[in-house]
């Protein structure tokens, strides 16, 4: 096929750029911490099965333990009690696993003010400049706090980190034509979002629109406003209501 061979010889070129958008996962993984009355994750951990030894004279492995829920991760339907009768990670469409962004940068106004939240008017002006959000793509929401994501009191900063407002959550879960957000910090809600009515409006909305999540990204700053094709290769747990995942990006390079 013309076009897959033309893709192939970009890739090998550079014509078109793979960004990773993955954090590394690996015990010093920021986690979500809830208040102690809920169950609470674990965080990513290694357990040495054999190294070149008696154990495995000729192979090296490990058992892995983590939550769903942890470093760069896709949040299914079935995440959230609002999309409690959709699909679990197992049953997402390959084909939205792989789609267009767009990506808002508001990474100024995160560094100024920490709890930051993205209004329906700061897309509809990003519109203006850009054109229209791609339709069955993801929102990306730079914040710039990727930056902080090697230190966990940094990137959880006390529960002040950046989000999106309520009603602006409704909208992209209702009016927008994506079909995801995604965002640099350790959920899609912002961190004070336990407080909103109701609380967690972007889990809530979308995750009950049959829309995703996608967590703890990087490298958003490589991104064009519009263009890239995203990539997001999250395991297919059965029953699971999200999964860590390898988040890419194919960039046109000019």
């Amino acid at each position: 096929m013309p076009v897959l061979a033309d893709l192939v010889a970009a890739l090998s070129t550079g014509a078109v750029e793979v960004v990773d958008l993955t954090a590394p996962l690996s015990s010093e993984t920021p986690i979500l911490g809830l208040p102690p009355q809920f169950g609470q994750t674990w965080p990513f951990s290694l357990t040495e099965i054999s190294n070149y030894d008696a154990r495995g004279p000729a192979w090296y492995w490990n058992n892995i333990s983590t939550g769903e829920h942890t470093g760069t991760h896709l949040d299914a339907p079935i995440h959230w009690v609002t999309g409690r009768e959709g699909k679990d990670v197992s049953q997402l469409p390959v084909r939205r696993l792989i789609a267009p962004a767009a990506v808002v940068d508001f990474s100024a106004q995160a560094s100024d003010q920490p709890d930051f939240l993205l209004e329906v008017k700061h897309i509809e002006s990003w519109q203006k400049q850009h054109g229209p959000l791609p339709k069955g793509g993801w929102l990306l929401f730079r914040t710039g706090w990727d930056a902080r994501s090697r230190e966990q009191a940094a990137f959880l900063n006390g529960g002040h980190t950046p989000g999106i407002s309520i009603e602006c959550a409704r909208w992209l879960a209702e009016e927008a034509p994506v079909q995801g957000v995604g965002v640099e910090t350790v959920g899609t809600d912002a961190g004070a979002a336990h407080s909103f009515d109701p609380p967690f409006p972007c889990h809530s909305f979308l995750l009950g629109h049959d829309k995703y999540g996608l967590t703890q990204l990087q490298n958003l700053a490589k991104l064009p406003p519009l263009g890239a094709v995203v990539i997001v290769g999250p395991l297919p747990i059965v029953r699971g209501s999200g999964s860590p995942c390898r988040a890419l990006a194919l960039v046109e390079r000019r």
